[in-house]
């Protein structure tokens, strides 16, 4: 009886504990595109605090303040492109800069290109209190939780995770 009564908590306990890591398995297992940057490594996406969620400031720039936004991130739409206006914080030489983007849904663990002109653009100077900033046009693939990437000339400079719902 003794050993039934331990079998059934240590079969409990190993259904409890797959249970549990069924949720975060998606996230810790990502295959990384073959195009994608080099300096892009997959710490970058293992680390990522999903709590901290993208807030609005300055009126209508949605991000991180004082470190990274985007105008148009409030309109998302995984059905037509959409432009968006990067702003970015703490760049000495914007126009020397270039900015590559990369999205992460939570929910698959697929990394994507958002930006449909490829992963990295150039950055502009300053707008809307901004040190840099550069328009771009995104394409994202399906509704839920992203982490979007920005890497400043290969370092990774901010995460910005957004709701996509439409």
């Amino acid at each position: 009886m003794k050993h039934k009564i331990l079998g059934c908590i240590f079969l409990s306990m190993v259904i409890l504990v797959s249970g549990c890591s069924a949720n975060e398995t998606v996230e810790g297992m990502f295959d990384l595109p073959e195009d994608l940057p080099e300096f892009v490594i997959k710490s970058n996406f293992e680390n990522i605090d999903w709590e901290n969620k993208a807030v609005a400031f300055n009126g209508n720039i949605i991000g991180n303040e004082n470190k990274s936004g985007v105008i148009g991130a409030d309109m998302p739409s995984i059905t037509t492109k959409q432009k968006w206006m990067w702003h970015l914080w703490g760049i000495e030489n914007p126009t020397a800069t270039n900015l590559t983007v990369v999205g992460l849904h939570r929910e698959t663990g697929t990394i994507h290109q958002v930006l449909t002109s490829g992963w990295t653009t150039g950055l502009a100077g300053e707008n809307n209190g901004a040190d840099a900033h550069v328009p771009s046009n995104v394409q994202i693939p399906m509704a839920g939780e992203w982490a979007i990437l920005l890497y400043a000339d290969g370092d990774l400079f901010d995460v910005l995770i957004y709701e996509i719902n439409e």
